[in-house]
């Protein structure tokens, strides 16, 4: 699978990047996830370093693999492609990385590249925006297009408003059609408040596992004859590790993300049994 492309500050930026005309995206925190579709139909997922097994999906992008496993139109791609695994496609597992987000709205992943190896090139913003519409996925929303790049100044250029969230969105990616690309952040992202290093898996559940989410995770199961129990939990899981990730997952929290997880599983269980 073709490497991530590089994602420097608009400091550290080529000067390239601001030839021709740039696209301005809003950027939402996340982790790097790449997407490939193999002949076979599978879809193969990674993140910016490695592969990822298909059964072996870490807790913070589980929720996104799922996302993306659920929405992908295999046909619109083979449609378009003779080669599918041509074509590699790049974007954000959003999660919380620090920020919060509605994300009963926010689309688990948000596609911003795309690579065709055919052509030996990255597409080109509009043709990104086009492809990953025609593929049931979710683009990086759009803040301006067509911006001369002479006339972005990042010293005095103002964060927008999110489109998911209130508040600054955590910056926006800059883009030409050339291939260039670099993130301008907002000044200060706040953090949410930590967990404390000895909290007990159990009391972490009580608090983590809600009503709210347990009834979004079965109410994500509706319609599908096959879900149990087990599927619904599962869900709950992935939820707290896109929602909470921050908090308990990130490389900062101390918890026994094990022994919290069968924790949350076992309260999720028994709020299932009482509804």
């Amino acid at each position: 699978m073709h490497a991530f492309p590089p994602l420097p500050t608009v400091a550290d930026a080529p000067p390239s990047l601001f030839d021709g005309h740039l696209w301005i995206q809003e950027w939402v925190c996340g982790g790097p996830l790449r997407v490939q579709l193999r002949e076979s139909g599978l879809l193969r997922f990674g993140d910016a370093d490695r592969v990822f097994d298909h059964d072996d999906v870490p807790p913070g992008y589980r929720h996104a693999v799922r996302h993306v496993r659920e929405h992908f139109d295999r046909d619109a791609l083979r449609a378009a492609l003779d080669d599918v695994e041509s074509a590699v496609f790049y974007g954000t597992a959003t999660r919380q990385q620090p920020l919060d987000y509605d994300w009963a709205t926010l689309p688990g992943f948000l596609g911003f590249d795309v690579y065709h190896a055919g052509d030996d090139r990255f597409l080109p913003p509009d043709a990104v925006e086009a492809l990953y519409d025609r593929l049931g996925l979710t683009p990086l929303p759009a803040v301006a297009k067509e911006v001369r790049g002479a006339d972005f100044d990042p010293d005095d250029y103002s964060v927008p408003e999110s489109s998911w969230r209130d508040g600054s969105a955590a910056g926006v990616l800059v883009r030409n059609k050339t291939g260039d690309r670099a993130v301008h952040y907002a000044d200060s992202l706040e953090r949410p408040e930590p967990v404390a290093f000895d909290a007990d898996p159990a009391d972490l559940a009580e608090r983590f596992v809600t009503d709210a989410r347990v009834e979004r995770a079965r109410e994500a199961t509706a319609g599908d004859p096959t879900a149990d129990v087990d599927e619904v939990v599962d869900r709950v899981l992935d939820l707290l590790a896109r929602e909470e990730y921050a908090r308990l997952y990130g490389d900062d929290a101390p918890i026994d993300v094990a022994a919290f997880e069968s924790a949350a599983a076992d309260r999720a269980r028994r709020l299932l049994d009482a509804a």
